[in-house]
This record gives structure tokens, C-alpha cells and sequence, in this order.
């Protein structure tokens, strides 16, 4: 059996599916959302799923076992579009019952998956509480980083915070993965996807939508339809690029969101009027073809957009190889 993990906060599994891709072996994936965990329990149906709150797990019978510990929290504390309240929100709460895990476990290695607002929440305050909780037993070397998943073979620009502890008895350092050399675009991906269920646009917006090019947005429509489709929001402050966004193929995927026709984000189709499929969806992603998705369409939506990308976990799990062989 290869190096072991326990993952907290699953979602529908793309961390974990990137780590099984490394050849790690799940020792238990924990999720509170049914229908993720029902995805989990389709793709997964030999792995122990503990669909339950992260508040409720004791996992102190695993104590020993276990090489790493991982999990995203949920991040809307600290997300840079959220209201930012970071340990103030019950959300942000996740982060420090996390230590409580590790202090358990106390596994090889532990690796939280964050959005970048972390980073700079509270001037980088709320980044050394999190930091300091998790190193008050003094058993790990801490470190951090803010990773582009583009530069680790996903056509898609999101930026996450990743944080990594090494248990110091290892005497090992880790390394961060070293970004690859190769851009994926869309017209790298988006060929020969498979066939599945997507959002359409009402006729009304299908006739705006065909007047924006590809890698276009609101500012290529002629003026009168720009006021129009726009309402007050044009004279609001920002670039608002996402909006009436058609992708490029001939670039990588802006950040997926959990819908792909939201007003101020969306991601319509480069070569065709209407926005990103399911499978589609889960291509930019990077999962496989065969991984399935549970629920109805706008919770099969949501839980590709919330997922870490698979390659991106893949390459951070072989980055652990180093640290975790003997």
C-alpha cells in the first residue's frame, strides 16, 4: 500500500482523486454535504466515506496510521469577494477544529487548501493565528505559499493558498512543485468532450451572447446594448470583465465559479452560444471522463466549481513523495 491520507471537507473529491492518482491510498474521506458524499460514494465505493460534520469527527483511532492529513476548509471567510470574517465566521471555525485534528493524528504531513485571501486577510493577522494554532505543540515546520493551479497542467487560472506541515522528527524539507513548462488552453481540452446536460440561455440573452467574440465581454457589444444589459452595474467601479464573458479558446479557463451564467461571472462556450456543460465543466477541472457526478444539474455545477482541480492535486501530492519516503 503506498502512503496513506485522510481527507476532511472532501467536496466531490478532487483533491483526493489527484492524491489516488499519485498513488496514495484513502484511509477515510469526510464530507458534510450529502450530495457530495454520494459522488464520493459512486466513484469511491471502497473507501470509508464519513458524511458528517467536521466538528463531530474523532480521529484519534487512526493515530499512527496515517501520513497525511489534508482538507479545504470552506473558504467563503476569507474569500476576497466574501465578507472576509474570517475566524469570526463559524466557517472560518473549520481551520482551527483542523488543529484539533492534527493534534490527534499527528500525522507525517498535513496540507490545507485555502483561497489566497487567507493570505492578506486582516493585513496577514488571521494567516499567523491559523499558522500559530496549528504549531502550538511545536511538532511541525510550517510553510506557505499562493499557487496558480495554470502552471500544474490545469487550463485554468485559480490561485489557492496552499499550507504545509512536516512533522519535525522527518528531518526532511519540503519543497512547493515546481511549476510545468506547458500552458494548457481550452482548445486543448474542450475536444471530443463527452455528451451531458448544461444550462441554455433564454432567447433574449442568446441574441446579446452572439455578439461577443471569443476571449470578449460586455465591452464588445455595441453601446445601446451595453446599457441595456448592463443596468446600473455600468457605472459601478472595477473592470467587470466578467461579465457576458465568452472564453477564449486560444487561452486557459478564467477561475471556474459554481455556475457558469452568473451575471458577473460568466463562462459561455468560445465557439458556441451558451454556456459550459457539465462534462465540460469537469474537463477544465481535470477529471477524469468516467468520474460522476450526483444531484441535479445546479448541484453537479456547483460541486465541479468548488472542487480542487485534479492535476493540481496530483502535483502536490507527488511534491510529498520527498518528504514521506524513507
Amino acid at each position: 500500500m503506498g502512503h496513506t491520507f485522510i481527507e476532511v471537507c472532501s467536496g466531490c473529491g478532487g483533491l483526493s482523486n489527484g492524491f489516488m492518482k499519485a498513488g496514495f491510498h484513502p484511509i477515510l474521506l469526510n464530507e458534510i454535504d450529502k450530495v457530495c458524499c454520494k459522488t464520493l460514494e459512486k466513484n469511491h465505493p471502497n473507501v470509508k466515506i464519513s458524511c458528517s460534520d467536521m466538528n463531530d469527527l474523532d480521529l484519534t483511532e487512526y493515530k499512527g496510521t496515517v501520513d497525511v492529513l489534508m482538507g479545504g476548509a470552506p473558504c467563503q471567510s476569507f474569500s476576497q469577494a466574501g465578507q472576509r470574517k474570517g475566524l469570526d465566521d463559524k466557517r472560518g471555525d473549520l481551520i482551527l477544529k483542523f488543529n484539533e485534528l492534527v493534534n490527534e493524528l499527528e500525522p507525517k504531513v498535513f496540507l490545507i487548501e485555502n483561497v489566497k485571501g487567507l493570505k492578506t486577510h486582516d493585513n496577514g493577522g488571521t494567516l499567523q493565528k491559523v499558522i500559530g494554532n496549528l504549531n502550538q505543540s511545536n511538532l511541525y515546520n510550517i510553510t506557505y505559499k499562493v499557487l496558480n493551479a495554470v502552471h500544474y497542467e490545469v487550463p485554468q487560472k485559480r490561485e489557492r493558498i496552499i499550507i504545509v506541515g512536516v512533522r519535525k522528527d522527518l528531518n526532511k524539507e519540503y519543497e512547493f512543485p515546481v511549476p510545468i513548462n506547458n500552458t494548457l488552453l481550452l482548445k486543448d481540452v474542450l475536444v471530443n468532450c463527452p455528451d451531458s446536460r448544461g444550462y441554455t440561455y433564454p432567447e433574449n440573452k442568446k441574441q446579446i451572447m452572439e455578439l461577443v467574440p471569443p476571449g470578449g465581454c460586455w465591452v464588445n457589444l455595441p453601446p445601446d446594448i451595453q446599457k441595456l444589459y448592463m443596468g446600473k452595474s455600468i457605472e459601478s467601479g472595477g473592470g467587470k470583465r466578467g461579465m457576458a464573458r465568452r472564453l477564449s479558446m486560444d487561452e486557459p479557463c478564467l477561475t471556474l465559479t459554481t455556475s457558469p451564467c452568473q451575471k458577473q461571472t460568466e463562462r459561455c462556450h468560445p465557439l458556441e452560444t451558451r454556456p459550459l456543460s457539465i462534462r465540460e465543466y469537469a474537463r477544465i477541472r481535470t477529471f477524469p471522463d468516467d468520474y460522476e457526478f450526483v444531484g441535479s444539474l445546479a448541484q453537479q455545477y456547483k460541486q465541479i466549481g468548488n472542487a480542487v482541480p485534479v492535476m493540481f492535486a496530483y502535483h502536490l501530492a507527488k511534491s510529498l513523495e520527498s518528504v514521506l519516503s524513507d
